[in-house]
């Protein structure tokens, strides 16, 4: 049975790696790059966390969408699988916070070769700078066209990705093969993704990050809240809290969000309302604009006068009560309208894809076309950061590739 899988990221690489122990398979894999794994260099900070260590309840709360999909793809292939498979071919892995898997060598190249020595030993042919134009089916058959070969096959596995760092090759090229064949593509949103802001200075506060804050995006009708860390940048925020609401809220309707920043989530109003009357009494001789060194970071203080429209000249011992609750509500609710989620180029995942409802989650094969497969993140399944989302992508590649191998005679 001749096989091709169109894309060399970690779903397309796993699928290569089962399938093609079969001996009968004769498996081919394309990609548009100059080197496989490319977009897994750039994962956990260029150390590819390769899998969350969480039970399998807990990992399915970090899955934005369509988690009951996964159930049996999750029994099939686990993390613990995931851990064991990377480590019987020769990579130690490590655990660390948050139950976050990387290579013990912190080197997402050595992840990536533990599948070529496998798809090398197990007789795959590895085809690079070859990006995937056409896949039509024949009466028999499949044609996948590239830039400059025709090839003929009985099984085409799609793992081309999303659309998210393009420059990785993930353009966008799978959900126009999966349309080819009728199938209901759910519009495809950056996800995991920095915050673009209205009305903002990013030149006064660009690289300030706060942590233990709670930061709220208010929507029309509800409101999403995530604590954490957080970061300034040139045209918005970013960090961890804020990427996690991108996610939550990329296929909301954003007209009028607002993004607030509450700076001191452990104080409620009235506890900070007592410090505050006790701090003016210790700090009376200061002014305004000193004191807030004992309540603010640095970088914050000249956006904080900013936005509240104080005078930063004013001796602490004349700030009256109104300005005093003025101060509290702008701690609590330091507010920005939402613009936009920030480009695909910026994006870490995906949200949407092809529709699983088309998809059978026990081998992955569509629904609608015989032997047409679709794996990894071409998926409508996009889950937080912390490892999860490659492991979505090796957990269905592993299923398909494990319904080949046993297809394959």
């Amino acid at each position: 049975m001749k096989l091709i899988i169109i894309g060399g990221g970690p779903a397309g690489l796993m699928c290569a790696s089962i399938c093609s122990k079969n001996k009968n398979n004769e498996v081919i894999l394309l990609d548009g790059n100059e080197k496989l794994g490319k977009k897994l260099y750039i994962t956990g900070k260029g150390r590819c966390n390769l899998s969350n260590l969480c039970e399998e309840e807990e990992f399915l709360k970090n899955v934005v969408r369509n988690e009951k999909f996964l159930y049996g793809i999750l029994n099939t292939f686990s993390p613990k699988d995931a851990v064991t498979f990377f480590e019987n071919n020769g990579l130690k892995t490590k655990v660390e916070r948050g139950n976050r898997v990387f290579p013990e060598s912190d080197k997402a190249s050595d992840v990536t070769r533990v599948f070529e020595r496998i798809c090398t030993k197990n007789g795959v042919k590895i085809n690079l700078n070859s990006l995937v134009k056409s896949v039509k089916k024949g009466e028999n058959n499949f044609v996948v066209t590239t830039q400059k070969d025709k090839f003929l096959c009985d099984v085409v596995v799609v793992a081309t990705g999303g659309k998210s760092y393009s420059l990785t090759g993930s353009t966008g090229d799978g959900f126009s093969f999966a349309k080819s064949f009728s199938h209901s593509i759910v519009e495809p949103k950056p996800a995991l993704v920095p915050i673009v802001l209205k009305d903002y200075r990013g030149e006064n506060l660009s690289g300030l990050a706060l942590k233990n804050v709670l930061v709220t995006v208010k929507l029309k009708n509800k409101k999403f809240s995530e604590f954490g860390e957080m970061l300034f940048t040139h045209t918005g925020v970013s960090g961890p809290a804020v990427l996690t609401l991108s996610s939550l809220i990329t296929r909301e309707d954003l007209t009028g969000a607002k993004l607030s920043i509450d700076l001191k989530p452990a104080l409620s109003a009235s506890q900070l309302n007592d410090r505050l009357i006790r701090d003016f009494s210790n700090f009376k001789t200061k002014i305004f604009k000193n004191y807030l060194k004992e309540l603010l970071p640095s970088s914050l203080i000249s956006e904080f006068i900013y936005k509240g429209k104080f005078d930063e000249k004013i001796p602490v011992c004349d700030i009256t009560k109104e300005m005093r609750l003025k101060i509290i509500d702008l701690i609590k609710n330091f507010d920005y309208t939402i613009k936009n989620l920030d480009s695909f180029d910026c994006a870490i995942v995906t949200s949407g894809g092809v529709d699983i409802k088309e998809i059978n989650p026990k081998n992955m094969e569509s629904k609608k076309v015989k032997n047409l497969f679709f794996v990894g993140e071409v998926l409508d399944l996009d889950a937080l950061t912390g490892g999860f989302n490659i492991q979505i992508a090796l957990s269905t590649g592993y299923v398909a590739g494990k319904f080949l191998l046993e297809m394959g005679g």
